[in-house]
């Protein structure tokens, strides 16, 4: 009989006068010495980054921060609206929308890049075989296409700029994804643009960043942002207009005498 293997963590400790980070000490040797950024990745990973891992996730989290009134901002402005009380709860309410359709949609490419590169067929045939199984489940393909930015996301080449030229990877994920660009461009008879989620899952497994933790990172960066939006709520609101333009826009469709009084 085995014996039950008792639950740890190896995250924090602490004792009477100074604080642990995975044994490094936070008191007398990570504050004032390490970036936020710095100290976020040795803690969630495990291991100390280098500069150019540094670099490339601070490209990633700048990247993600903002991208003006999408679904996670509306709700946290309208959370806000509904409970000005509770900052943090409208700050969650927005990061419940860091998901497979918008922001976090980099752990699903990541995955599709990891199949494309173990793949031992030829990259074509392995990519086309990918394509078309998304084609088959009517899913979009991960990483690609945007409904602002065309032909092209800006953001992507310049993630693969810092990746390439500023952090010195290997490149193969940026390669597997550029090149799968091409088929897909192919297959589908039109230009389907890398968006920036699609990038951040190259440069983010350039650096032995595991696909499953890889949205996590978006939610620390889109938080950031929605704090702004909750500031910026403050001093001009706009939840009652993004309220008042989905009920005029959105019209009672049901049988109800809409906009007269009933009479008994």
């Amino acid at each position: 009989m085995t014996e039950e293997r008792r639950p740890e963590t190896r995250l924090a400790t602490h004792s009477d006068d100074e604080l642990y980070y995975r044994d490094a000490p936070l008191v007398t040797e990570l504050l004032g010495n390490v970036t936020f950024t710095e100290a976020m990745f040795a803690h969630i990973l495990g291991r100390p980054p280098t500069p150019g891992q540094v670099k490339i996730l601070d490209a990633v989290l700048v990247a993600l921060m903002e991208h003006g009134l999408t679904p996670s901002a509306i709700s946290s402005r309208l959370t806000y609206h509904s409970a000005p009380e509770a900052l943090q709860s409208a700050v969650a309410a927005g990061l419940l929308n860091v998901g497979s359709q918008f922001v976090g949609t980099m752990e699903n490419s990541a995955l599709l890049l990891r199949r494309l590169v173990d793949d031992n067929e030829d990259f074509e045939i392995a990519a086309r075989r990918e394509i078309e199984a998304y084609r088959g489940r009517k899913e979009p393909l991960p990483g690609f296409g945007h409904h602002l930015h065309k032909p092209d996301d800006p953001r992507s080449p310049r993630l693969f700029a810092i990746a390439r030229a500023e952090a010195g990877v290997t490149g193969t994920y940026i390669d597997a994804l550029e090149r799968f660009s091409v088929v897909v461009d192919t297959v589908l008879g039109k230009h389907l643009t890398i968006n920036a989620t699609g990038a951040v899952a190259a440069v983010l497994m350039e650096i032995d960043v595991a696909p499953e933790i890889m949205r996590g990172f978006a939610v620390i960066s889109r938080a950031a942002g929605l704090v702004a939006h909750i500031h910026e709520e403050q001093s001009n609101p706009t939840a009652r207009t993004i309220w008042d333009t989905v009920e005029n826009a959105v019209p009672y469709a049901g049988s109800a005498p809409v906009g007269k009084t009933s009479k008994p």
